[in-house]
């Protein structure tokens, strides 16, 4: 039982670095294409929303991607591993830009419901812990020596 809770707590540890490293990334991209005239009129519209209606607004796109990655876990299924694996890599990486952005868009109206202010900070408050441990791994830090020593080489 212990092994299982390790492999998932891995698991957990890996997406939430993942998000953490192209949050800000993927956000600002989408910020820059959000500067489209029709796309900066419906951010806009979104900014402006109030609570309830920004919290639905949030969740849409996480609820939209599923199928996405049931299609692509059926494409796995059916022997297509490489192009489910893809499928799921680029709707991470979609996601997360919609949600970097929608959230950046919806925060000040979410913040505004007591239960999600209380929830975000304990989320916030877990992850960082989560990722202080992670990042203070002897794994963590031969991955990061490893990196400094590649870039150096390529320079």
């Amino acid at each position: 039982m212990r092994w299982l809770r390790r492999a998932v707590g891995l698991v957990v540890a890996l997406v939430i670095l993942f998000e953490e490293w192209g949050w800000d990334a993927l956000q600002a991209l989408a910020e820059r294409i959000g500067r489209l005239p029709p796309l900066a009129w419906l951010e806009r519209r979104i900014a402006a929303l109030p609570p309830y209606a920004a919290l639905a607004v949030f969740f849409v796109p996480a609820l939209a991607l599923l199928p996405v990655k049931i299609g692509a876990l059926w494409l796995i299924g059916r022997g297509h591993a490489l192009l489910g694996l893809a499928v799921i890599v680029a709707a991470k990486v979609a996601g997360t830009a919609v949600l970097a952005r929608l959230f950046a868009l919806t925060r000040p109206a979410l913040m505004r419901l007591a239960w999600f202010a209380r929830w975000h900070a304990r989320w916030t408050a877990w992850k960082d812990a989560l990722l202080a441990q992670v990042r203070a791994s002897s794994a963590w830090r031969q991955a990061r020596e490893m990196r400094r020593r590649l870039i150096a080489f390529w320079r």
